[in-house]
């Protein structure tokens, strides 16, 4: 649902509330703005700004563009594989005894996983889907990997490591209504063998 309000004979505002993948977005229709559209952060509220004359179908997806368009420029989103590794081997410290992986990568490839471990070469590769999610939830999904390096298979000693991130379960809630919300199916599988 939209609320509409008005700040003026000129501008038009309306304002979506936030949804699992983004957070809540302020239009400005302005008659003022001839063609073009821009979009930018006011604390945690996205504000776009757009022509009045775009309406219905066209505008949705006008907006959506330049919603998606900021938030893939969000400086936790712009962080590449070595931010990744970096927070890694912060979360390690905190959750895993220090135990490391060898390599943290943001990956294009996971169709059906948020992230996937290899215990043998000590590699975590994670969805690039998740680049959206906030901070916390990328934080419980590095832990759940950084704790296969200790048990390769869902045990009971993995989740003596796994659920020491304190939202794990918060964690785990958000990606099912994120999956859903994408028309995803998610595997339970995260963990690649390779045989040496």
């Amino acid at each position: 649902m939209m609320a509409p309000s008005s700040t003026g004979p000129a501008t038009n505002v309306t304002v979506e509330p936030p949804r699992f993948d983004r957070p809540e977005v302020e239009v400005r229709a302005s008659t003022r703005r001839k063609k073009t559209g821009s979009a930018h952060w006011s604390g945690s509220r996205i504000v776009v700004l757009i022509p009045a004359r775009i309406r219905g179908r066209e505008r949705r997806e006008f907006v959506d563009e330049l919603v998606e368009r900021l938030l893939t420029q969000r400086p936790q989103n712009s962080g590449g594989d070595g931010a990744l590794a970096d927070r890694a081997a912060a979360l390690a410290e905190l959750y895993n005894d220090g135990l490391r992986a060898a390599s943290v990568r943001w990956v294009n490839n996971q169709s059906a996983r948020w992230a996937s471990c290899s215990p043998a070469t000590r590699e975590i590769r994670v969805s690039s889907r998740l680049r959206q999610c906030p901070e916390w939830v990328i934080d419980a999904v590095l832990v759940h990997e950084l704790a296969h390096l200790h048990e390769a298979d869902h045990s009971a000693v993995f989740y003596e490591f796994a659920n020491r991130h304190p939202r794990q379960d918060d964690s785990a809630l958000f990606l099912e209504g994120y999956a859903l919300g994408l028309g995803l199916r998610v595997e339970s599988r995260d963990v690649d063998h390779v045989a040496t």
